[in-house]
């Protein structure tokens, strides 16, 4: 059976989830651009394991970051159980208002475009 990771969600700069379906990997690991940034803790918890990682503080920067959260067992490649993304800084929020600026522009559009069809004919 495959393991099966489900994300309870970061808060306090640990993230959060249970393991299931199948034998506990050797370890737990959190990875961003093939660095080892933390081990996980995996707690039993019934057919499965509850896992905590902390998140480093060095991973929250400007843009969008990656982590992904894998399963080693030994001699196989690890198994990814999960990917985070982080978006934090100046430049997402530039996106961001340029994105809201690009949909009220559409939205304008439609509005100009609904009143003219509701116009009488004549």
């Amino acid at each position: 059976m495959m393991l099966q990771f489900e994300s309870h969600g970061v808060r306090g700069g640990t993230w959060r989830g249970r393991l299931s379906g199948g034998a506990a990997p050797e370890r737990v690991i959190l990875s961003h651009h093939g660095e080892t940034l933390a081990e996980a803790t995996l707690t039993p918890d019934g057919e499965g394991w509850q896992v905590e990682v902390d998140l480093p503080g060095t991973v929250v920067s400007d843009g969008v970051q990656t982590l992904m959260l894998l399963a080693e067992t030994g001699s196989e490649p690890a198994l990814t159980l999960a990917r985070l993304a982080l978006l934090a800084g100046r430049p997402l929020e530039d996106d961001l208002l340029a994105e809201i600026a690009a949909l009220r522009a559409e939205l304008e559009l439609v509005k100009r475009e609904l009143r003219k069809m509701a116009q009488p004919q004549g």
